[in-house]
């Protein structure tokens, strides 16, 4: 999964040459092929896990309300443009998380993303691996 801002359209061929699947959107900060080829939200169901992506989810506060509105038919939502590593889960039940970004750390003392084992309907070892510098 690729919560959005690619940049350069060869990474996107690299890595969908290297996945079996890939669920990824565009980001702000991608333009011309990339915002053709990905959507705004892609979703996907992973061993009975309704998962969506999207890039941006705006401010922090009230996301997980806004969230839970905005995609009522999901469990989990992987988001990006923050680039802050984020994990909650919103009242409804909704997951979100944001793997923060292994190349682009913003504010963060370093670079992020985030595996996790979805099995049988539940998604479990969600885990954020920092990227050395």
């Amino acid at each position: 999964m690729h919560a959005g801002d690619w940049v350069d359209v060869a990474l996107l061929d690299q890595v969908e040459k290297r996945s079996r699947t890939l669920l990824a959107v565009h980001g702000n900060n991608d333009h011309g092929t990339l915002r053709e080829r990905l959507p705004e939200v892609a979703r996907a169901e992973i061993e009975g896990i309704r998962i969506a992506v999207v890039h941006e989810t705006g401010d922090k506060k009230g996301r997980e309300e806004r969230c839970a509105a905005r995609f009522p038919d999901a469990d989990v939502l992987v988001f990006g443009h923050s680039h802050i590593p984020w994990d909650t889960t919103a009242p409804t039940g909704l997951r979100l998380i944001n793997p923060g970004s292994p190349t682009d750390r913003r504010r963060q003392p370093h670079g992020t993303f985030v595996t996790a084992v979805a099995e049988d309907g539940v998604l479990r070892d969600v885990t954020f691996h920092t990227v050395p510098r």
